[in-house]
């Protein structure tokens, strides 16, 4: 229960006049439900004529105990009824009064549980928008070692989970401890022996639901696991339905699938099958403990001397039923909690990793790019200890094109993703005007940076809102000058609904080329000093290059450019040209300094030439 309260203090803080409301109104109800029972006494003693005692009013103010003065003045105020308007019309007073106090306690029970209603969804968006914020500034280091279907499952499955259990478990927690004690306290206003006796008996009752509970969280949390890895596949075979079928490999990702949603249901069954026993154990564990009480109360009654007759024994028995109700809730939160606990453990693994980028306490701003980019003698090692980059040394002036060139895995898009601070250096320095980009804000730094990669990451939205994309406040006619920079207005305007046709999950209603040229729309209307181009014409035909190819030349013509290159042909007019090999720079140059040199660039191009 200390999980419990510590989440509690973390996302319901805001919502305290809620909780307030609810105490209040589960007070009231508990109160009115007192009423309404005690008016079973009078009634049982009218029709069954069981005392024919004459009661005198017995003054507030007397000094008589509170016990005496209720039952005494509660029977006056019934034979006093019954002398003036008869047995009959006594009893349908008492009964309209019975209904009018049962309709307050409804009411007061129906308003506790819509107050919580806000709560409840509170928490949950709140616990939503937390968790997607943190992946929104996590590094992108993180999710090269993450499962996306992993996080949506988290997202998706584990913030329910928590819904479903633990804040559906707080109107119990607020609402049943409010009854089970002032039914107590009633109780022991009654009868102390009987109430007495009941206590030893309701260990019982606890020791049989905390036995179910107490592994509920640890098959809860294997549950889950199996869920995520049931929404990986899932999001692995969306991503790769193009490679199932080529290689006829359906029949092999359905067995695979099968195989992951039959370790699910397993999990799922061991909790269910835990769970679903804790009703019936509640049940029997409550029968019992009536089928002793009635015992020892009917022995009571039956005794010479006894201190309760049977009208207040059968109240209190009603009284005693009416425990049983919020004892089960109470028990039911206690096993429905731990399985909320096990996923709000998984979703604080996303919400506690670990952001290794981060600010200085007072970084410096950076109003722009004025004379050159230098990498000084740079290192990076990844988390494994591999060793990526060795001294690189870079010095990029103002205005000059950069290209990176080199076989796969030698370091090239690492390289550039240490630029706008996508990882960070484990030695040497990056500076910009000479300063230290971890020393200036990471607003900053990337406002200053464009970016044209191989895959064209589209969103599923219009032309424009792609286009418009991080630019606040960009006009139509902005949008539209920078599509016909990047060869896009053409054919965005043949789209029947022109900049304003929504292009589909990832621009899938587009085409390779299309594609890139409203990625290169984006990057020219952001307007960025410096560019950097991954590999942006490799997946496209040789039309389809030479447009977005023509709408680079436009691009890079007035900017500072590092691109990444694998055709040699579109970097021959570098202004310098860096041959990166198993992390280190073993040549640079201009492209004819490089072919006269008879290296690894010459190599390169012969066999591209071939």
């Amino acid at each position: 229960m200390k999980e419990f309260w510590h989440i509690l203090v973390r996302f319901a803080s805001p919502y305290k006049k809620y909780l307030g409301g609810a105490v209040i109104l589960n007070l009231l109800s508990a109160v009115f439900n007192i009423f309404s029972f005690s008016l079973i006494i009078p009634i049982l003693q009218m029709l069954f004529k069981i005392d024919t005692t004459v009661y005198e009013f017995i003054p507030w103010d007397s000094g008589a105990s509170v016990k005496d003065m209720l039952t005494n003045n509660m029977y006056y105020y019934a034979s006093t009824l019954m002398e003036r308007f008869g047995g009959s019309m006594t009893l349908l007073l008492l009964g309209l009064f019975l209904g009018v106090m049962t309709a307050l306690k409804t009411s007061c029970y129906f308003g506790s549980s819509a107050i919580m209603v806000p709560l409840r969804t509170g928490v949950v968006r709140d616990i939503r928008i937390m968790v997607y914020d943190k992946l929104m500034h996590l590094p992108l280091g993180y999710f090269s070692q993450q499962k996306k279907g992993d996080i949506i499952a988290r997202m998706s499955g584990d913030v329910g989970e928590i819904e479903n259990s633990i804040t559906s478990s707080l109107d119990m927690l607020i609402k049943n401890p409010i009854l089970i004690i002032i039914y107590f306290a009633t109780l022991i206003f009654i009868s102390w022996e009987l109430t007495l006796f009941t206590i030893a008996v309701v260990p019982l009752m606890a020791w049989g639901m905390s036995a179910i509970g107490k592994k509920l969280k640890r098959q809860s949390l294997e549950a889950q696991q199996k869920w995520s890895e049931t929404m990986s596949q899932l999001e692995e075979t969306l991503g790769g339905l193009r490679i199932i079928k080529a290689f006829i490999a359906e029949d092999k990702m359905v067995s695979r699938f099968s195989r992951t949603a039959n370790e699910f249901r397993d999990a799922s069954n061991k909790v269910a099958i835990r769970q679903a026993s804790a009703h019936p154990v509640s049940e029997f564990l409550g029968t019992v403990m009536i089928m002793v009480v009635l015992w020892f109360g009917g022995t009571l009654i039956l005794s010479e001397n006894s201190p309760i007759d049977a009208p207040t024994f059968i109240f209190y028995m009603v009284i005693l039923y009416s425990v049983l109700a919020p004892l089960k809730e109470f028990a039911r939160a206690s096993y429905n909690i731990p399985r909320g606990l096990a996923s709000m453990e998984r979703v604080d693994k996303i919400m506690n990793a670990e952001n290794n980028i981060r600010e200085i306490e007072h970084p410096s701003s950076l109003d722009g790019f004025h004379e050159s980019l230098k990498f000084n003698n740079v290192c990076f090692t990844y988390e494994d200890g591999k060793e990526l980059l060795k001294d690189i040394n870079i010095n990029i002036e103002k205005g000059k094109t950069i290209a990176l060139v080199g076989q796969s895995g030698s370091g090239k898009s690492t390289l550039v993703d240490l630029i706008p601070r996508y990882r960070d250096v484990c030695a040497g320095s990056i500076t910009i005007d000479g300063k230290d980009i971890r020393d200036v804000r990471i607003k900053d730094l990337r406002s200053l940076i464009g970016n044209v990669n191989q895959e064209a990451i589209l969103f599923n939205d219009t032309i424009f809102n792609n286009i418009a994309f991080g630019v606040e406040g960009a006009t139509l006619e902005q949008v539209m000058e920078a599509a016909k920079i990047a060869n896009a207005h053409d054919f965005i305007m043949e789209k029947e609904d022109g900049y304003f046709t929504n292009i589909g999950d990832r621009g899938a209603k587009l085409s390779g080329g299309q594609r890139q040229r409203i990625s290169i729309a984006r990057a020219i209307l952001k307007n960025p000093p410096i560019l950097i181009l991954d590999e942006a014409t490799s997946a496209l035909d040789t039309e389809s290059e030479r447009l977005v190819q023509d709408a680079l030349d436009r691009l890079t013509s007035s900017r500072t450019t590092i691109a990444i290159a694998h055709r040699l042909s579109t970097i021959k007019n570098a202004d310098e040209i860096c041959v990166m090999h198993e992390g280190r720079i073993v040549e640079r140059g201009r492209h004819e300094e490089l072919l006269a040199l008879g290296g690894y660039y010459k190599k390169l191009n012969d066999m591209q030439a071939l």
